[in-house]
């Protein structure tokens, strides 16, 4: 069995833009989940990860949530750290990879899980429209900063090599 090879101290190693972005998406998925169930489903007890059955049914979907993202979270930063020790994580796209991932929990929960699937309403016994929007906004704007920030690192990227 052969050993796997790593770029040595010396040895130049290149950085991995796509990766970067993939392993700090990753981050950024589990960060949002942890940051939806933790203030959402915990502090302000507004819903559960699925809200159509019991309260029992409910506690037990924030569970196996909360054990998704912390699953996520470690994967990530399994990746990540290895991704340092090879010499090839991309900061500015490990970033926008970030922030991409925080966007794309943000607006799939408010799509897909909240109007899509129906398994739970950001909050009830209000007019949810506002919190639909709000909810869906901050996915959107949390996309558009990852993107911006793909951008500018492409740029750079590009004007680095051309010097």
């Amino acid at each position: 069995m052969s050993t796997p090879s790593y770029p040595s101290a010396a040895s130049e190693a290149r950085p991995d833009p796509r990766r970067s972005m993939v392993v700090c998406g990753v981050i950024g998925v589990a960060v949002m989940a942890a940051v939806d169930e933790i203030v959402f489903h915990q502090i302000l007890s507004w819903h559960h990860f699925y809200d159509r059955s019991t309260l029992s049914v409910g506690l037990l979907s924030d569970g196996l949530l909360h054990t998704a993202e912390l699953l996520a979270l470690v994967a990530g930063f399994v990746l990540f750290a290895d991704l340092r020790r090879r010499r090839t994580l991309a900061p500015p796209y490990g970033w926008a990879g970030f922030f991409l991932g925080l966007g794309v929990f943000q607006l799939f929960d408010g799509i897909v899980d909240h109007k899509l699937l129906r398994l739970h309403q950001i909050r009830y016994g209000v007019n949810v429209t506002p919190y639909d929007w709000a909810w869906n906004l901050v996915g959107l704007v949390l996309l558009l900063i990852g993107a911006g920030l793909v951008v500018r690192a492409a740029r750079r990227s590009r004007a680095s090599a051309a010097s």
